[in-house]
């Protein structure tokens, strides 16, 4: 019988409650007085980059080549370079955030250093680069597929070449700065990766773009055979005008909302030089069109647009070409290809804004990519970002803005509460995903394009799963965490595989707390103490039964249980009553109870005169279903067994509705379904009674109903007159299914009754008229 707390009572209550997860939650975690993080310096949220940079930094100033004097350097040392092993790699990393240092019990690494020259001049190397962008596996595919232009050198730090070449390389990614994306992957950090790729010495240099396959650079290392090779690959198309093709060109770009830039060569003055000129083309491809005019033998056309010195000029889409002082003509006075480049970037135009009246129809009509901010937007202070338009064109994703400051209530109903952006599906607001990587053009197109063709959306309230009509798959993460993030992309790649099959979404744990702290408020899984252990499972009530599993955080098969044990606990609500008990914390209490193994699983049966009772599980799946079979075979039979006699005046002559299951002993599927057919009993206990035959023992019986088969379930509905012996076939195995489709069939029986019931007094009506 329940007891109702006051107001303030349920507060308190429940902040304890809150207070013992958070607590038992930061144990878990951590494990030490130290984490990784904080002795790296780094946050949670840290990229490999940053990790490496900070581990560097530190090395540097903590090796015990540089501390002799120091008799705790080696200890000191060993521990920042424990640190930097494990957050290093994606899967120890994951590990640790988890389950703290328990978690890497199987890994001991971290035990061995490099000297303080390899830390000074041979351990990233990149790294402070900003032209050069350093990847590792998790983020290799998203970047290379992301439609721009990739040059990666695979190189290892060991490599006397791969160090000749790296002043080269960075002289070589300065040059190419914005042309192209400059990359490096490391394949002593990620040898996987580099096997992959198929590199099989350093350095090995390669270029990448989507839809074309990698190609291999073989010639001289200089920067200028570099910049010769990269530019072969590069998009540039300089257009040469005059008066035949000058109208036209102009005419055609700018109905398509493309601007030109255009340098004007005469004897007086600079204009840009053909190489600066194709660079340029390739860095504004499919932003702005590139060409140049020769006023000495286009002295006429110059003249009529007031050119009278060599110039260079970016004339956006509509300008007024004849007329400098009124239009929007921008004059550049740079030589330089990059400083151009960001100049016109700049005053390209931002994306569209879309209106809170319009917004719906908008998403509902076109796939958009959208970026939401309140009042201030951050993202227009990089302008890479316009390209975005372009490089999504093909992909027919539009791009736009919303401003939440505009109509807080929009951006409140998605529970968007800070700057993000997010991609919309055709489906209006019911469909889409926030972006949780970097505010980087090439991630930010790789998510976009991934996004779009899977069928992953973000959940809420508004549209959390609640049916079980449908199979989902909910990630419940938190983006500040790296392995919840690396997981995204594989989640949207599973969408599309299991389309039709399984829905898929996501669950950000930093917004809708509530929403994962739903398992915790009305948990399927009772987390047990000392002294609820006794109070719910030693003094359990006579027909209550319990099972318990007895465990240690750092346990691997413990960790491999959780999910199952969770998972089989929801599917036994209202039956079996489901704990666990962590023996880490606990351990006085498991060692009382006699716990000498991890995971240990206990069925406790209804209460009996004889001693303390309980049964260990000693199968070897530990799989939900294999659980719930074993837990469900302890409970009393809720069916009734049948014989020909009981079978012919219960079944067939009596005024209830019925569900047999017909099987024999030695059956093994029969076994493994008895379980099944218990749990069906129980459901449908109000409206329809549950048996079983032998067919073993009741041969004759069986046969007369047409049983071929073992087992075989049939339904035998009571409609006012005696049943056919063959009853209806049933041909599913899952408790909860046959439920429904019982129920179903019992919905139709009523409303055939009704409309029956209808015609007859429609016919004596009509006779009395």
């Amino acid at each position: 019988m329940g007891v109702w707390l006051n107001k303030d009572a349920y507060i308190r209550d429940l902040k304890r409650v809150i207070l013992c997860f958070l607590l038992v939650y930061m144990a878990i975690l951590v494990g030490t007085d130290q984490d990784f993080y904080s002795l790296l310096g780094v946050s949670k949220t840290a990229s490999s980059r940053e990790i490496r940079q900070a581990f560097k930094k530190l090395a540097l100033k903590l090796h015990p080549d540089k501390n002799p004097n120091n008799p705790n350097a080696h200890s000191d040392f060993l521990k920042i370079n424990k640190a930097y092993e494990v957050l290093k790699d994606e899967d120890l990393r994951k590990k640790y955030d988890k389950y703290g240092e328990k978690g890497l019990a199987d890994n001991q690494g971290g035990g061995q250093y490099e000297s303080w020259n390899y830390y000074r001049y041979d351990f990233g190397i990149y790294d402070d680069d900003p032209e050069i962008i350093t990847l590792d596996r998790s983020e290799f595919d998203a970047a290379v597929n992301s439609g721009e232009l990739w040059f990666v050198n695979f190189y290892s730090s060991g490599c006397s070449h791969c160090h000749d070449l790296a002043p080269t390389w960075r002289d070589f990614a300065r040059e190419v700065d914005g042309l192209l994306r400059i990359g490096a992957v490391n394949c002593g950090d990620d040898r996987m990766l580099c096997r992959m790729k198929g590199v099989s010495s350093y350095p090995s240099l390669f270029i990448f773009r989507s839809g074309m396959a990698a190609v291999k650079y073989h010639g001289d290392r200089s920067k200028e055979s570099l910049v010769n090779f990269a530019m072969q690959y590069v998009r540039s198309t300089v257009t040469e005008l005059w008066t035949g093709n000058f109208v036209n060109s102009i005419q055609t770009a700018f109905a398509a909302g493309i601007g030109w830039l255009i340098t004007f060569c005469s004897k007086g003055g600079d204009c840009l030089t053909s190489q600066t000129r194709l660079r340029l083309s390739g860095m504004l491809d499919g932003l702005v069109n590139v060409g140049w005019m020769d006023c000495a033998t286009q002295d006429n056309l110059c003249k009529s647009l007031d050119i009278t010195t060599s110039t260079t000029a970016y004339f956006p889409p509509g300008a007024t070409l004849n007329n400098k002082e009124k239009s929007s003509i921008l004059f550049l006075n740079s030589l330089d290809a990059k400083e151009i480049y960001l100049e016109i970037m700049h005053n390209l135009p931002d994306f569209e804004l879309l209106s809170a009246n319009t917004l719906e129809d908008r998403l509902a009509h076109h796939r958009w990519l959208l970026f939401f901010y309140f009042g201030k937007n951050e993202f227009s202070n990089d302008p890479e970002l316009k390209k975005l338009k372009t490089l999504l064109k093909n992909e027919h994703i539009q791009v736009g803005k919303f401003d939440c400051s505009s109509a807080p209530d929009i951006c409140s109903n998605l529970y968007v509460f800070q700057p993000c952006l997010a991609v919309f599906k055709g489906q209006g607001t019911k469909e889409f995903e926030i972006h949780h990587g970097k505010k980087i053009l090439y991630d930010i197109l790789a998510f976009a394009k991934e996004s779009v063709n899977s069928h992953v959306t973000t959940l809420g309230p508004q549209n959390f799963p609640t049916s079980d009509k449908e199979p989902w798959l909910v990630d419940f993460f938190a983006p500040w965490c790296p392995p919840c993030r690396a997981l995204l992309p594989e989640l949207r790649k599973a969408s599309k595989h299991l389309y039709g099959q399984l829905k898929f979404g996501t669950l950000d744990c930093t917004v809708h707390e509530g929403l994962c702290n739903m398992d915790l408020m009305n948990p399927s899984v009772v987390s047990l103490t000392p002294t609820t252990f006794d109070e719910l499972v030693r003094q359990r009530k006579p027909d209550e039964v319990w099972m318990v599993d007895f465990y240690s955080p750092w346990c691997h098969p413990c960790q491999v249980l959780m999910p199952e044990w969770k998972r089989m606990a929801r599917t036994l609500t209202g039956l079996i009553n489901v704990g666990s008990i962590d023996c880490q914390q606990y351990h006085s209490l498991c060692a009382q109870e006699n716990v000498r193994r991890y995971p240990e699983i206990r069925f406790f049966p209804q209460k009996s005169n004889k001693a303390y009772q309980y049964h260990s599980y000693n199968g070897w799946n530990r799989d939900a279903y294999s659980l719930r079979i074993w837990g469900l075979g302890f409970l009393p039979q809720a069916s009734i067994d049948l014989t020909p006699q009981t079978f012919n005046e219960k079944v067939l002559q009596g005024k209830s509705h019925w569900v047999v299951d017909f099987y024999a002993p030695w059956c093994g599927p029969c076994q493994n379904f008895a379980p099944e057919f218990e749990l069906l009993a129980r459901m449908v206990k109000e409206k329809v009674k549950a048996g079983k035959v032998d067919c073993q023992a009741y041969a004759q019986t069986c046969q007369k109903a047409g049983i071929r088969a073992y087992p075989t379930v049939k339904f035998y509905p009571y409609e006012g007159t005696r049943r056919n012996i063959w009853g209806e076939q049933i041909d599913s195995r899952d408790a909860k299914e046959i439920t429904t489709l019982i129920y179903e069939k019992l919905e139709n029986l009523q409303n055939h009754g009704k409309r029956n019931k209808v015609r007859n007094l429609e016919f004596t009506l009509t006779n009395i008229i």
